[in-house]
């Protein structure tokens, strides 16, 4: 099996080990995009979705050289795998889009953030990182054990500028006629499955043409759009599903 390149969102990683292991024995990456994890010292004025499109080609010639990958992106990281499939399609095998974002509708988060003054963000982001459990509840994940540390852990996976910096890049890059275009463009030559949370679905602007074009379509029930945090097992099961046979072309509803 190809690689499987797992690439975050806007805020924490993308990569639970109980998601993980059902993509074994496939190598799986997980980058820490520009400005995450052990990119934190990058400068926040670097951060754009063609400077994260090429970080990823490192990535890639270094821990997958010469071969095609499946590149699954979640929200912001949907925009960047898109980016990414667009400028270099013979590396995608196929593209796993969960909830990423095909208009400025789905940025609206970003949209407000990116709006903030440094010290505005800044002080969100303390507080959610002083009750990570209160920060789940407002994004409408019960705050179990498990996911309340897997919240505090994403909370400090990036600092404040990093989130700014990304929400103005994704703004910026989604809210022009040619991005649409670019989705077009991924669509007609990469198989593309587009993946929801049940609860989130409603929230995810996709157009009736990507559905249509869609190699396949998935909700995961009983979560949101933070997926991955809220139920790794079943998402992972998905992912697994979705690259042992990514050409198929079917709108299975599961």
């Amino acid at each position: 099996m190809q690689p499987v390149v797992l690439l975050h969102g806007l805020i924490g990683p993308f990569a639970d080990e109980r998601a993980v292991i059902h993509l074994h024995p496939a190598v799986v990456l997980s980058p820490d995009l520009l400005g995450y994890g052990r990119e934190t010292d990058v400068n926040p004025h670097g951060i754009t979705i063609d400077a994260q499109v090429e970080y990823v080609r490192t990535t890639l010639n270094n821990g997958a050289p010469n071969t095609r990958v499946h590149l699954v992106g979640h929200s912001v990281g949907g925009v960047i795998a898109a980016s990414f499939a667009h400028r270099y399609p013979d590396r995608v095998d196929s593209l796993v889009n969960v909830e990423g974002n095909f208009t400025l509708a789905d940025a609206f988060w970003s949209a407000q953030v990116s709006t903030k003054t440094p010290d505005q963000v800044n002080a969100m982001l303390e507080a959610d990182r002083a009750d990570p459990a209160r920060w789940l509840r407002e994004s409408g994940v019960e705050p179990t054990g498990d996911r309340i540390r897997s919240a505090a852990e994403a909370l400090v996976y990036q600092p404040a500028s990093t989130i700014q910096a990304t929400a103005r890049a994704v703004v910026e890059y989604t809210g022009v006629p040619s991005y649409e275009q670019l989705l077009h463009e991924v669509f007609e030559r990469t198989p593309v499955h587009l993946v929801a949370g049940a609860r989130s679905r409603a929230g995810w602007h996709v157009p009736e043409w990507a559905l249509t074009e869609a190699a396949s379509y998935t909700e995961v029930p009983d979560a949101g759009h933070m997926v991955m945090l809220e139920a790794p097992d079943s998402f992972g099961k998905v992912l697994a599903e979705l690259v042992a046979d990514p050409r198929r072309n079917n709108a299975a509803l599961h």
